[in-house]
């Protein structure tokens, strides 16, 4: 009796401990997915992806990307019908010396590519235009986003959070 009690409660354990499984891979079940735009010129599709890439360069505060993105931007561009403004923001950008001067002029660079998203026409998806108050010396700067959560292009680390969505575009 103690013997089959011993291989009943050993099956049991083992159960449980085979029951567990890992849930690390399951991260975003329930969370609402984030979709990229389409838009329905694909140049200005691939276009904002680029923009998006020095975006992410001045989040993370490196010049070195944020100019190699904004070179690859302004070649994309140029396949784009009234891109002009937006190119010669691009070119700025990716010649300037320092980080700062590259927040400054992603501000006008924003400015100009909201202007071709508006008129661009997404085939599906949705594009945030954010704001932070604090950003060009309390004047405040626009950029555009996947998503709703804020990362801060002008502030970096230092502040990371600061914004809010202020559009969606759709």
């Amino acid at each position: 009796m103690k013997r089959t009690m011993m291989m009943l409660l050993l099956t049991l354990l083992s159960m449980g401990v085979y029951a567990q499984h890992d849930h690390d891979n399951m991260a975003g079940h329930g969370e609402e997915m984030q979709m990229s735009p389409k838009f329905k010129d694909k140049d200005l599709g691939a276009a904002y992806e680029h923009y998006l890439l020095v975006k992410d360069a001045l989040v993370a505060s490196n010049d070195a990307k944020a100019a190699k993105h904004s070179m690859k931007l302004e070649k994309t561009l140029a396949k784009v019908e009234n891109a002009e403004t937006a190119r010669k923001e691009a070119s700025q950008m990716a010649g300037a010396t320092s980080l700062e001067d590259q927040r400054d002029n992603f501000n006008a660079l924003s400015d100009a590519m909201l202007k071709l998203v508006k008129n661009g026409k997404l085939a599906k998806g949705e594009i945030y235009l954010e704001y932070c108050p604090m950003a060009n010396s309390n004047k405040g700067g626009y950029w555009l986003s996947n998503e709703k959560a804020i990362k801060n292009p002008y502030m970096g680390q230092k502040m990371l959070k600061c914004g809010s969505v202020k559009e969606t575009i759709n």
